[in-house]
């Protein structure tokens, strides 16, 4: 076991690994580093910890001492220096024509060298450049050309998922990607679908890539002859997260819809396209129940549905909702429930069922009385119906609580 610190470089994601050389540096500390470019001005991450020999890379560079306040101002003028180098090799560019893309500058930290990154379709020639640049900073020049991902990586951004950049954030180098990724996690094959703002595959298809190809080694192949609880049938799609399928079944007709199943429901009789001869279909599998457990009816109170364990008419009712014999009838109605619905509260404050209320007789209200019309003779003319009035609701038999008629003429 070694002890060493590990930091990070500014504009990088890898880690790397220095001998502290007795010295305790904490996690956020800034040092100055030792490398095989000069000295350079890094963050640590992480502070004095052992590490196994076969990780490190022999020989193992040290830390110088740490950082002060002027090695902080010599960075900050080395940013400001880059900024300007960028614009002014940006016109070195045009001056001489070259078909490149200045992308980053990186200048050291003692200032003797000053790295450009560029981009390009083929091979550039700068040796023109790279005079032109050394007798305007007089220092070390070196130009490289890097791809659209260490350009991606460099820029920075947001990517589909809103999110930024996974190279630019954590990764510390590019992972292999390919096509058959997503194939296997039955993504679309769609370019704009499935690749990056740089224009290559999107890195996150690496992720889960494991869990797909594990979870196909247990799920059956579409085509795959299977039996159901429904009985014998062919697969037709197969969903690798939820671990279900999709069978058409022998003796269901074209027109019905497939039927869904998981994994332990069927037994696989022929994996894979192929003839069905000779296969003997075995016995119906039982229907996969689910295994509840009591963590699993640990719901929120919100989601909790309502269960009642005692029989309806001896429910009790809220204490201001029909308690009292004497409140009246519609509010008690209103109250406690609506018809049709489990029962009614009575005036004792109880539900009551409705096959009790079918011989309840509703209180007779007021007899109508017709109305008296009169004489030609008396009126001053023919004598005009008038039409009946009701007060307090709707017609009694339309579906109203009924209206109570005025008093006759």
């Amino acid at each position: 076991m070694t002890e060493v610190i590990s930091v990070r470089f500014r504009g990088g994601c890898k880690n790397y690994y220095f001998d502290p050389k007795g010295a305790a540096v904490k996690m956020g500390d800034q040092v100055i580093v030792e490398t095989a470019q000069g000295p350079e001005f890094a963050t640590c991450t992480e502070g004095n910890h052992e590490v196994d020999d076969s990780t490190i890379v022999r020989p193992l560079c040290a830390v110088l001492r740490m950082a002060t306040e002027s090695d902080c101002r010599t960075v900050e003028y080395n940013k400001k220096k880059e900024r300007e180098a960028f614009d002014i090799c940006e016109r070195k560019i045009a001056a001489h024509g070259l078909e490149m893309k200045l992308v980053n500058v990186s200048a050291s930290f003692d200032g003797n060298k000053i790295i450009f990154y560029f981009t390009a379709d083929g091979r550039v020639d700068f040796r023109e450049l790279v005079r032109d640049l050394a007798s305007v900073f007089r220092a070390r020049i070196e130009l490289r050309q890097i791809g659209v991902r260490d350009e991606a990586k460099m820029i920075g951004g947001l990517g589909i998922c809103g999110r930024p950049f996974c190279c630019s954030q954590f990764l510390d180098g590019f992972l292999p990607v390919s096509i058959k990724m997503a194939k296997t996690q039955n993504l679309s094959l769609n370019p704009t679908k499935i690749s990056g703002t740089c224009g290559r595959l999107m890195c996150c298809l690496k992720y889960e890539q494991n869990a797909y190809e594990d979870a196909a080694k247990r799920m059956p192949k579409p085509e795959s002859f299977v039996q159901t609880p429904d009985g014998p049938g062919n697969v037709k799609s197969v969903d690798l997260l939820r671990e279900t399928v999709k069978v058409a079944l022998d003796a269901s007709g074209p027109s019905e819809p497939l039927k869904i199943y998981r994994s332990c429901e069927i037994k696989v009789l022929r994996n894979g396209k192929g003839s069905r001869e000779g296969i003997e279909i075995p016995e119906r599998p039982a229907r996969y129940v689910e295994e509840r457990t009591e963590e699993s009816f640990e719901t929120p109170i919100f989601a909790t549905p309502f269960y009642m364990d005692h029989p309806l008419e001896e429910a009790p009712v809220r204490e201001k909702f029909g308690q009292e014999g004497g409140e009246n009838r519609s509010r008690r109605r209103h109250r406690g429930g609506r018809r049709g619905h489990g029962g009614k509260p009575a005036a004792g404050g109880q539900f009551r069922p409705a096959e009790d209320r079918q011989n309840d007789k509703k209180p007779a209200g007021k007899p109508r009385q017709p109305q008296q019309s009169k004489p030609a003779g008396e009126g001053g003319g023919e004598a005009k119906r008038r039409k009946p009035y009701y007060r307090g609701g709707r017609r009694r038999g339309k579906g109203g609580g009924g209206g109570i008629p005025p008093k006759a003429e």
